[in-house]
């Protein structure tokens, strides 16, 4: 039975498309501007996006950090009791 299940989940799942194709232009590849990034650049919001990510880059170097130190303290103690 569990034969048959997976093989209809396979076969299942080779009829799913995420999505459908677009054909690709010209203008595609000469385009060079970032929509997104242009509007959030005029509204003074891209600094707060960069701001964000480097407190999380800096709050998972700081975790990562606290981590080796205990981690240190540890292996210490192991050495000593043996």
């Amino acid at each position: 039975m569990k034969k048959w299940i997976i093989i209809f989940l396979m076969a299942f799942s080779f009829q799913a498309v995420a999505q459908e194709k677009i054909a690709i232009t010209e203008d595609d590849y000469s385009n060079s501007r970032v929509e997104m990034a242009d509007v959030m650049r005029s509204e003074g919001k891209i600094y707060v996006l960069v701001g964000v990510i480097v407190l999380i880059f800096a709050g998972i170097t700081v975790y990562v950090i606290n981590t080796d130190r205990k981690v240190s303290k540890l292996e210490k103690l192991i050495k000593e009791d043996s």
